[in-house]
């Protein structure tokens, strides 16, 4: 990799004599395993003593053997692990000067000046106060006698690093903590099999969820599974809250829904302040409305279980991004944390990060909520209100009359999360005005006019179910031009919603192509990317990648556990993506592959000798497994069986080989909470943009459109959704094999390699750079509407 001007490459920076010591503290939370594995290889891997500091600030105030030194195999088969396996507690000795004196003589016994600590608010705050007493300290130590001036001038500088491991997600500065999605998988998994026992009996279920002080977790919740009623701490219920939810709950009931689902979560209280329990909820729908009701308190279930492949991969890229900011820290740098944006790591000053995490409380001790919920951040409050957006229908006379007809439909390949997303669009759409049409089948069902009204009610519990409900298929619409024009001429289409992966990318090329001979197609049109294989162009994350990631994940673990007990052996697992290797290779990250073979990075016969050595090499020691993906059109010729035959070869007397071959699991299951909240906003803010070029376009008692901007595609850009004109993104398209020109993944393919023991330069040009803790102001929030 040839280094440029604009690019920064690791391997120019070097931590050779110096140590790092590495901690969890307070609350686990699922991924903290992965964070603690990539900042121990990455640390090793640029020269550094890494050492371990089990049960938190405890192992490091008593010292001794409970500071040690890792190597790289001390952290292996602890990435599918949940919880925190060198232990977390909170310390009381760590809060007295005393006990922080004893810290400090601690790490400078074992020349340790740089602090990893995973952890909440709690824990950050109080390595910051290490920090800031640091020189003091150091000055005491000197005049008791216990380190020399020397050591002091060695050592007279601490640096700290933090990462968020919370499952409440109630850390500002960030969009997610480490934990968080695993928490919400936990919460899903109960939420759908709650339904169906509910349904049976016609019950109203209320689900307690963890967040003392932070209501995410059950707002996201209540998003991703549809549910009637949700109470967290941040927006209290207005004052006569009680009526207007039994209301809508029997309303429900007589549109002959036979359940319903309230989330409440922990830490809820009313306008006054006064806590809001589970049980008082029960009450109430017992009390007045007669509903069979029980209560499900999910607690610690929560933080427990295998972490999910979103917090995998978050966790280890923000362990090697701990490592490098260390690396670069200086001794005026202030403690930072990293942290996510969009979908870019970011480093934050880490006392703003702690001060507005404080301010939020203050603000809802106070009872100014409106300002609670902007100062948790702009995710935060977006989930809010695309969650009043869907959850509660205007009565028709308070609905805007557009006089316009929107039609939905899904292309191409099925992908979990699609129907969350025509359910937000279908919802959205209605609350603008405008009438609803579902086109089954795709373009095929399109020209044969397999077209109807859809109403709210008819996507009511479709958040949670995989698949395409709608119907989908492969069918490009450039030789039905004709037929599609007349069924928009027949139903007053004034604006498509396109639902797809590359197929439907393509099929708004060929309509917009169209426009000059049928002007029927001088419509809005607007595309939402959702396939498995995450190749849209104009978009770093499409709907229904999330959930192949974990169903990859898990498969993985599966695999790697049939071998545990037994001699070496080596997996080679086919994905699917077509020319695309993302799955292959963020599956591969999250699963602790060895290797990955993709299309985008051209391999040959060296390579897989290469490769094979290296697994070779690890056998020896105390590595017993070893993981290597293939994408499934990564090269015609070296096909998965012929890998898999030359490992057994070349193997032979070392490991032994399996293969397998993952095919449509990766397409099926109910979708991830990320895949529901994800395609429930974007479909949000996509109906709001059609309503917004419906108003602008209309003249002269029509809709005319044929700008390069009425026909856009909503896509995920490093940290914002962006409308983008399709026109625009034929330059960045590789369409012999219906990928993106760049990928954004590919960068994380060295840090994989790094993780894996590999000698590889890693490119850091877009790691997170200080930056400064924003909020978002009220009108910038309205602006967002509903992402």
């Amino acid at each position: 990799m040839a280094q440029t001007d604009n690019k920064r490459f690791f391997e120019n920076l070097s931590g050779a004599g110096k140590a790092i010591a590495v901690l969890t503290s307070g609350g686990d939370a699922q991924g903290m395993n992965a964070a603690v594995r990539a900042v121990v290889r990455m640390g090793i891997y640029v020269g550094w003593r890494v050492c371990l500091v089990p049960e938190g600030y405890q192992g490091m105030v008593d010292g001794g053997d409970n500071i040690k030194e890792a190597t790289w195999e001390s952290v292996s088969s602890m990435l599918q692990m949940g919880g925190t396996v060198i232990g977390s507690a909170r310390c009381k000795d760590f809060r007295m000067h005393e006990g922080r004196l004893k810290a400090a003589h601690n790490l400078v016994q074992r020349g340790i000046t740089n602090l990893c600590v995973i952890g909440g608010d709690g824990s950050l705050t109080g390595a910051n106060l290490f920090r800031e007493e640091w020189s003091g300290l150091l000055a005491e130590l000197v005049q008791q006698g216990l380190i020399d001036e020397e050591a002091s001038q060695k050592y007279s500088a601490l640096h700290i690093v933090g990462m968020v491991g919370s499952i409440d997600n109630d850390f500002c500065g960030t969009d997610m903590t480490i934990g968080t999605d695993s928490a919400l998988h936990r919460i899903i998994e109960v939420v759908d099999a709650i339904m169906t026992t509910a349904q049976s009996h016609q019950r109203t279920f209320v689900l307690e969820v963890m967040g003392r002080h932070c209501g995410y977790l059950a707002l996201v919740s209540a998003l991703a599974c549809g549910a009637d009623w949700v109470l967290i701490p941040e927006m209290p219920p207005e004052d006569g809250w009680e009526e207007k939810m039994c209301q809508k709950l029997s309303a429900k009931r007589a549109g002959m829904k036979r359940l319903n689902i309230i989330i409440v979560a922990e830490g809820a209280i009313d306008r006054n302040n006064q806590p809001i329990t589970s049980e008082h909820v029960k009450n109430l729908v017992v009390q007045r409305l007669g509903f069979d009701t029980r209560v499900t308190i999910l607690g610690h279930v929560q933080r427990g279980g295998t972490p999910s492949a979103f917090d995998r991969i978050l966790a280890s890229r923000m362990g090697v991004e701990a490592v490098l900011a260390l690396l670069e820290t200086t001794a005026n740098t202030p403690a930072c944390v990293v942290s996510l944006c969009g979908n870019q790591s970011v480093r934050l000053p880490l006392m703003e990060c702690v001060q507005m995490t404080q301010q939020v409380q203050k603000a809802m001790d106070e009872k100014r909520f409106e300002e609670a919920v902007q100062l948790r951040g702009r995710s935060f409050e977006n989930n809010l209100k695309t969650y009043k957006l869907l959850a509660h229908r205007k009565p028709e006379s308070e609905l805007p009359q557009s006089n316009f007809n929107v039609a939905v439909l899904n292309v191409g390949a099925p992908a979990a999360g699609m129907n969350a997303a025509v359910r937000s669009a279908v919802r959205v759409g209605i609350s603008e005005g405008h009438k609803m049409f579902a086109v089954s089948d795709g373009f095929e069902g399109f020209y044969k006019g397999q077209i109807k009204e859809i109403k709210w009610a008819d996507v009511g519990g479709w958040t949670g179910q995989g698949g395409s409900l709608l119907g989908t298929k492969r069918t490009l619409p450039a030789k039905h031009i004709d037929k599609i024009a007349e069924q928009m001429r027949k139903y007053n289409i004034n604006a498509l919603y396109v639902l797809g992966g590359f197929g439907a990318f393509l099929g708004i090329m060929e309509l917009l192509a169209a426009r000059g001979t049928y002007e029927e197609l001088c419509v809005p049109m607007v595309m939402v990317p959702a396939t498995v294989s995450n190749n849209v162009p104009g978009s770093d994350l499409s709907i229904g990648a999330d959930t192949a990631l974990n169903a990859i994940t898990v498969t993985c673990d599966r695999i790697k556990q049939s071998a545990s007990g037994t001699k070496h052996r080596v997996f080679i697992i086919e994905t699917m993506g077509g020319y695309c290797g993302y799955l292959a290779s963020v599956g591969g990250l999250a699963a602790g592959a060895d290797a990955a073979y993709i299309f985008e990075e051209p391999f040959d016969i060296r390579d897989l000798q290469s490769n094979v050595e290296h697994l070779t090499e690890k056998m020896k020691t105390s590595i017993q497994r070893g993981l290597v993906l293939r994408n499934e059109n990564s090269n015609e010729n070296y096909t998965t069986d012929f890998i898999y035959q030359l490992y057994s070869e070349e193997g032979k007397g070392v490991f032994d080989c399996r293969k397998n071959v993952l095919g449509h699991m990766q397409q099926g299951g109910a979708p991830s909470p990320f895949d529901r909240n994800f395609g429930t906003k974007i479909a949000a803010k996509a109906m709001q943009w059609i309503s917004k070029k419906l108003n602008e376009s209309y003249r002269k008692g029509r809709v005319f459109a044929n700008t390069e901007d009425s026909a856009c595609l909503l896509g995920m850009r490093r940290r914002a959704l962006v409308f983008q004109p399709v026109v625009q993104l034929r330059d960045e398209t590789d369409f012999v094999h219906r990928i993106p020109k760049e990928q954004w993944w590919l960068k994380l393919r060295p840090l994989m390699k790094i993780l894996a023991k590999y000698k590889t330069s890693y490119d850091i040009s877009d790691s997170g750079q200080l930056e400064h803790v924003v909020l978002n102001r009220p009108k910038q929030s309205e602006a967002m509407a509903a992402i």
